[in-house]
């Protein structure tokens, strides 16, 4: 969607997580993101900016991207303007004018770019889909290089730290910020209140967690996508330290004074957390959020994402993913909807007997006798 004219505020980051969460209606985002992805454009939609101006390339070819697609058809207009130095040129916060592609700072054009449309991203994405073959004999090509060279170690499996979390016999929910985890997190909510897994985020989903109104239990990953609100809720950090001994979120959590245990493992946070909960004994462990179709991986091009393959056959027999987690909430009544029916009787009966005079001096006699039995 190409907007003719539209004058907001510019606010620039190169790491889309972060820059959602500073973005307002009308606002202008300036990104460096080569293949958007589809959790990115979700949050751009939600976040309400109007436009958003990429210097990196929204689609590469690659593999088949639906996210730009997704984005320019939630009403939000995407520019494309490789390699421009936006960055260096413009401060987060100053006014700017968008007409067509081209990009206006107090009457001086800027840059001008390319604005993607519903119809060019349809057929690229056409396209796209005809080379998919291509792709996934890359990207298995990169899984069995990277297996051979971890698959040792991830079939092991990282030796985990004693929690003072129980996940024995109880069910955990493991909840990543992946496409459609909000939606996910909506669709478990009862399963949740009948059930009451062991909450375990990885790393942002803590804070998905703590909107969808719970708190976590576990929080694991390498801390670079959660709040400091969410670290601090009392929830058990587990840091995500890769094969090389490296552990990036070591110094934040540190900072913050937060205790943590550290986990070497290679591969990626959310695989790390759905072996924590299925080496701790977890009945049956239910994924939000998580990586479970090849354009999911493709997006994450990430040595191959053997690991997510390796983690799913040592788990895959107790995980299921929350999109089948209606068949698995419980059908007893629970306390909620008995009250509700017990209220609703009390007050059919309270109606009944302001309506008769007869019944009222019924019970009134009733009510005399009661002492005496």
């Amino acid at each position: 969607m190409a907007v003719v004219e539209h004058r907001g505020t510019a606010r620039l980051g190169k790491r889309t997580k972060e820059l959602v969460r500073r973005l307002r209606d009308g606002d202008i985002a300036i990104i460096d993101h080569a293949d958007l992805d589809r959790v990115s454009a979700e949050e751009l939609i939600e976040s309400g900016a109007r436009v958003v101006v990429n210097v990196a390339p929204s689609h590469t070819g690659r593999y088949p991207n639906p996210a730009p697609l997704q984005l320019v058809r939630g009403g939000v207009s995407l520019i494309d303007v490789p390699g421009a130095d936006l960055f260096d040129r413009v401060s987060d916060g100053e006014q700017l004018t968008v007409r067509g592609a081209s990009i206006f700072r107090d009457g001086e054009c800027l840059v001008t770019g390319r604005s993607l449309t519903v119809h060019e991203l349809e057929r690229a994405l056409a396209e796209q889909q005809r080379r998919v073959t291509e792709a996934l004999e890359e990207f298995a090509e990169n899984t069995m290089r990277y297996l051979r060279e971890e698959g040792k170690l991830l079939a092991r499996g990282p030796d985990f730290p004693q929690l003072r979390t129980s996940f024995r016999d109880r069910h955990a929910l493991v909840v990543a910020r992946g496409p459609g985890h909000k939606r996910d997190l909506r669709i478990v909510r009862p399963y949740v209140r009948d059930y009451r897994p062991v909450l375990v985020a990885v790393d942002g989903g803590a804070d998905a967690i703590l909107e969808a109104g719970w708190k976590p239990d576990v929080i694991v990953g390498d801390m670079d996508s959660v709040s400091d609100r969410a670290l601090r809720s009392g929830a058990e950090v587990v840091v995500h330290a890769y094969a090389e001994g490296h552990a990036p979120g070591e110094e934040r959590l540190t900072r913050l004074g937060i205790p943590y245990h550290r986990v070497a493992a290679p591969g990626i946070s959310e695989d790390v957390a759905l072996l924590l909960a299925h080496d701790k004994g977890a009945q049956l462990i239910v994924a939000v959020g998580t990586h479970f179709n090849l354009v999911e991986f493709l997006e994450r091009n990430r040595g191959g994402m053997s690991s997510t393959f390796v983690t799913r056959l040592k788990v895959g027999e107790i995980l299921v993913d929350a999109k089948g987690v209606s068949q698995l909430v419980s059908r007893r009544l629970g306390l909620g909807p008995l009250v509700a029916v017990g209220a609703a009787g009390l007050a059919a009966i309270a109606a009944a007997v302001a309506a008769s005079p007869a019944l009222r001096n019924v019970l009134t006699d009733v009510a005399a006798r009661l002492p005496g039995l």
